[in-house]
């Protein structure tokens, strides 16, 4: 009965989030606890969330001030000279352009919010790909499996996710993958050099003087007061601001010059305490909630030191922030119910069952195999909360650990960043002014690719 209850209500969830009935916070509380009744231990609930929320603090903590840190470095500009830099080596060659985007959607991608990413790279890059007639879904395809891969790091959400169902260190999954997630990024790169040639064969190099003399310019500017949220603050539009007569970088901006946040004198102080706290990260200095929460207050207090602006930068990264340090308390629910009542070791108990037992010392490797489509066709929650507890338990009876496990899922996530069911991909097509359908053709065999590469270099190396 246990099993049948478990399924029946990983089943409801994910079809009332997919269906978008229910928000993933709301489904993540309200399911389990009404699940929790029908097994008749509905007066042990808030002793299961009780100690899930204990074991997901630090989670949620890391997120918080994860995103409130880079957050705060996009409004200061720290990645301003990035993005002119990337644009002045792109010129108006095809081949550079399509390298270039990729290059920005990496780099961007470190703020752990792909509605940011797409943002700012696609008010970088439209204006070029538009001048020189490039096939858009190019870009929207290119800068997806970028994101899809830097995604995975701790405070993008699917290793903060997989830590959270398992009970595990974020960083004992993301630093082992860090080989792995390279090999997959490089792949990205060549893909997009594949790309840039056909495209560059296609069109041509023209110089910029050649792509903007026929037409009046159109430039995207996005404020980074918009920081890690999902909501598009764009300005300008189809010939709303024209290009100096004397073509130059400036003329192709991604970030609003002129915002009131900037802090160019700091510059130097944000890129290398940026540097510095990612490097304790991957060195394992401190806990990575710890250097998040340190790093945020360092960053807000230096570049914001009165505290009226200290306020307005928390309140403009303020829902992004609780949106998804309240997922993470409301997986608490899910996960301590489907635990506590012990519906996940029945359940696990039949997949051992099912599965033939040739398969069951690589259920890594299905793991991995199954996260390209589930990943795909349902949301993160639903995979990570619904699925992989299960898959978990089922890889522990034959030895085969929670770590290997959560890295594994996270092998799916180039592909994830385009389904259906991630908001951040209707502001990249949106934004691009592509039709979802003709991104989702163009990019799925792509994104797939780089999946099994990642997968592959992971079972290389052995970290999977």
């Amino acid at each position: 009965m246990l099993t049948i209850l478990g399924f029946v209500m990983i089943a409801t969830f994910l079809v009332l989030i997919m269906m978008k009935k229910m928000s993933p916070i709301a489904a993540l509380v309200l399911i389990p606890a009404l699940f929790c009744v029908f097994v008749g231990k509905g007066a042990k609930l808030g002793d299961y969330v009780i100690d899930g929320v204990g074991s997901l603090a630090p989670t949620a903590a890391m997120l918080m001030f994860a995103i409130v840190y880079f957050g705060v470095m996009i409004d200061v500009g720290l990645f301003d000279p990035i993005v002119r830099g990337i644009l002045k080596f792109c010129k108006a060659d095809p081949l550079r352009v399509v390298v270039g985007t990729a290059l920005l959607a990496a780099i961007v991608s470190l703020d752990g919010d792909g509605s940011t990413t797409f943002m700012i790279t696609v008010s970088a890059m439209y204006p070029l790909y538009k001048r020189l007639k490039m096939s858009l879904v190019v870009m929207t395809g290119v800068a997806a499996m970028a994101n899809g891969v830097m995604n995975t790091l701790p405070w993008g959400g699917p290793t903060a996710r997989a830590a959270t169902a398992l009970k595990l260190d974020a960083s004992d999954i993301f630093v082992p993958m860090i080989p792995a997630l390279a090999v997959g990024l490089l792949f990205v790169f060549v893909l997009a050099y594949v790309l840039g040639r056909r495209e560059r064969k296609r069109l041509g190099v023209l110089t910029l003087d050649e792509v903007l003399e026929p037409q009046e310019a159109e430039t995207v500017l996005v404020g980074a007061a918009a920081g890690t949220g999902g909501e598009a603050k764009a300005t300008g539009g189809t010939g709303g601001a024209s290009l100096p007569e004397e073509p130059q970088d400036e003329g192709f901006q991604g970030l609003d010059p002129n915002r009131a946040t900037l802090r160019p004198k700091l510059y130097w102080f944000n890129a290398l305490l940026t540097v510095t706290l990612l490097t304790a990260m991957i060195m394992e200095w401190l806990p990575i909630p710890v250097l998040f929460l340190l790093g945020a207050a360092a960053a807000l207090t230096v570049n914001f030191p009165h505290i009226p602006d200290q306020k307005a930068r928390l309140a403009a990264h303020a829902d992004n922030v609780l949106n998804v340090s309240g997922m993470v308390f409301a997986a608490a629910v899910f996960t301590g119910v489907l635990q506590g009542t012990g519906m996940v070791d029945h359940m696990a108990k039949w997949m051992v069952d099912v599965i033939p037992a040739g398969m069951g010392p690589h259920m890594a490797l299905v793991t991995g195999l199954l996260s390209l489509p589930l990943t795909y066709f349902m949301s993160n929650d639903g995979f990570y909360f619904g699925v992989l507890p299960v898959l978990a338990e089922a890889g522990a009876a034959h030895g085969v650990t929670p770590l290997e496990m959560a890295r594994a899922s996270l092998v799916g996530q180039p592909l994830h960043m385009s389904s259906p069911l991630v908001p951040a991909v209707y502001v990249l097509v949106g934004m691009a002014k592509v039709e979802f359908g003709d991104h989702t053709r163009f990019v799925v065999k792509w994104a797939a690719l780089t999946c099994l590469v990642i997968l592959g270099a992971g079972l290389l190396f052995g970290i999977i």
